[in-house]
């Protein structure tokens, strides 16, 4: 059964048996509401049974039985008031998902605009639009607070705070309104030296108060849907922003749960992540712990941030292996989903160099699809010369799984997405395709550049400064060479500096003189271990833009069209 999301707090679905409601309490609803009368059809589950199974798996149940020609007043307030009991996600269910759709609607009504009610079920591929005269009559958006901002920017990551700071930093007078829910902003990059014992957990983490700019306000909520007909959105708690400018940076889905069985034995039975905070730590102390065995290293299909991530891994965890002489007895396998080992030619020479001296093995086109935590076992589809796929089974001593990636579901379905689901932006101005005062960038965008934290560090002076053009009725007049930098950590102290752009064409930062990026180097290494983090904290969030080159794609820029 799929849930369908309409909001980060609200999902609908059709009738669901027990395992739905195993998998809702995985997934992290903590409420379950059941839209459907019983014994409206045969074989149809009671409320009393879903009751049960919600109580087993730590979930509250609710009962708002309508039919869908008769959805009363009465029954609107019985939903909203079981909504606001439910002190988090909630499911609700029917045999469609359209009534609990419909109540979800109209109860909304008063609090969100029409039109965006009306969006956020149509991006869950429910046509509300019958109902709509009804959410008019209610007074739609009359009751919800509305304020209007210069600029507001969806997500508080890397690329949402540099592209707020470089804009402050140009233009102090501006309003902006930074849309974040999370307490902590994290230093992702750092999670490859945690994985390897270099770092420790806590420098990789900051208060996400510390790093808002000061004269930004920080609005602690999830984006319910997106309006930019209107210019503005709509947020969970009913609020909407209304804007001249709109930045999208919400960063990347990790999918943990499109591989069966990886979410309940992270962290256990050998397996770890360096894509999570939490488990960074544990690499470190799996390949410390590990004298004999097989070790397993994934890579999902693209895209993924940081390319390079899930191969470093594996490296660091071989020189940990050589150093402490356990290398000879540990098998290790790296399974690609993809067909060559890194995506610009001119890094795989050295890169192969310690692939042959950790003797690993390579199985490209081998892509993770389930794992049994208490068997250890992995299992894996695997394409032959003819394309045709097999399942492999692989056990394992240890296993670093990396989860397939998508943009997030918010931005999926609303009407900024392009066919992939992610942000459709120009791959220069990083301008949307559709509408001209939004922008993006980071990792939420459907560009080709790697989605990496240098991306954003680049990325975001060419937005801050179209956005400025924008706002001023200009057309945007600086370009984005869709550089990505992944600094492959392939030992401890020497790093092969991956500096690219569209198309893998190369883009160094430095002389060769200095850092030849095509060869292991120490000084590579210095510049990640004791340079990139505080240019991060102290530069790049600050609006304080180290080698931040950008190109002029007009020589004048003329006002925009009205």
């Amino acid at each position: 059964m799929s849930f369908k999301q309409l909001t980060p707090l609200f999902s609908v679905s059709g009738q669901i048996a027990e395992e739905d409601v195993a998998t809702a309490a995985r997934s992290g609803f903590r409420a379950l509401i059941d839209c459907r009368p019983d014994g409206e059809e045969a074989g149809q589950a009671s409320f009393a049974d879903v009751s049960a199974w919600a109580a087993k798996h730590g979930l509250k149940a609710f009962h708002t039985p309508v039919t869908p020609s008769d959805v009363k007043d009465a029954d609107v307030e019985k939903f909203a008031g079981a909504l606001d009991a439910a002190e988090g996600p909630v499911l609700g269910y029917c045999k469609s998902g359209k009534r609990a759709a419909t109540l979800w609607a109209l109860s909304q009504a008063g609090k969100l605009d029409a039109a965006a009610i009306l969006g956020a079920a149509r991006g869950a591929g429910m046509d509300l639009s019958a109902i709509a005269p009804r959410l008019t009559a209610c007074g739609s958006g009359s009751g919800g607070e509305q304020k209007t901002y210069d600029v507001v920017i969806v997500g508080g990551g890397s690329g949402g705070i540099a592209a707020a700071a470089s804009l402050l930093k140009r233009r102090p007078s501006l309003s902006i309104a930074i849309v974040e829910p999370a307490d902590v902003h994290y230093y992702q990059p750092g999670f490859t030296l945690v994985g390897a014992g270099v770092f420790e957990p806590e420098t990789t983490k900051r208060p996400m108060a510390s790093v808002m700019p000061d004269k930004a306000n920080w609005i602690k909520q999830s984006v319910a849907s997106f309006n930019p007909e209107s210019n503005e959105l709509a947020l969970a708690d009913g609020s909407i922003l209304r804007y001249r400018a709109l930045i999208v940076s919400p960063g990347i889905k990790l999918d943990w749960e499109a591989i069966p069985g990886l979410v309940e034995t992270l962290g256990e039975n050998g397996v770890t992540s360096n894509y999570r905070y939490d488990l960074a730590p544990r690499t470190h102390a799996l390949a410390q712990g590990l004298k004999r065995g097989r070790a397993l290293f994934t890579q999902p299909p693209m895209p993924i941030k940081c390319a390079g991530a899930p191969q470093k891994a594996m490296y660091l965890s071989c020189d940990t292996w050589r150093r402490n002489g356990a290398l000879d007895n540990i098998e290790v396998e790296f399974h690609n989903a993809g067909a060559v080992l890194f995506g610009v030619p001119a890094y795989v020479p050295a890169l192969m160099q310690y692939v042959e001296r950790y003797d690993i093995k390579l199985c490209f086109e081998s892509k993770l699809v389930a794992v049994d935590g208490k068997r250890r076992v992995a299992t894996f589809e695997q394409k032959d010369a003819e394309g045709k796929a097999t399942g492999v089974e692989r056990e394992f001593d240890m296993l670093h799984a990396v989860p397939p990636q998508r943009a997030p579901d918010f931005i999926a379905k609303s009407p900024l997405a392009g066919e992939t689901g992610f942000v459709s932006v120009a791959p220069d101005t990083l301008q949307h395709t559709r509408y001209p005062n939004v922008f993006g960038l980071g990792d939420a965008i459907g560009t080709t550049n790697a989605k990496t934290a240098a991306a954003a560090r680049k990325q975001a002076p060419v937005v801050a400064i179209n956005v400025l053009a924008t706002l001023d009725g200009k057309k945007p007049h600086v370009g984005y060479d869709g550089y990505g930098s992944c600094p492959l950590t392939v030992e401890r102290g020497k790093i092969v500096l991956a500096e690219f752009g569209y198309g893998g064409k190369l883009l160094p930062s430095f002389p060769k003189w200095m850092i030849d990026g095509t060869k292991p180097s120490r000084m590579a290494w210095f510049l990640k271990d004791r340079m990139l983090p505080p240019i991060y904290w102290r530069c790049m969030l600050k609006g304080r833009e180290w080698l931040c080159d950008r190109h002029m794609i007009e020589e004048n820029a003329e006002p925009a069209s009205k």
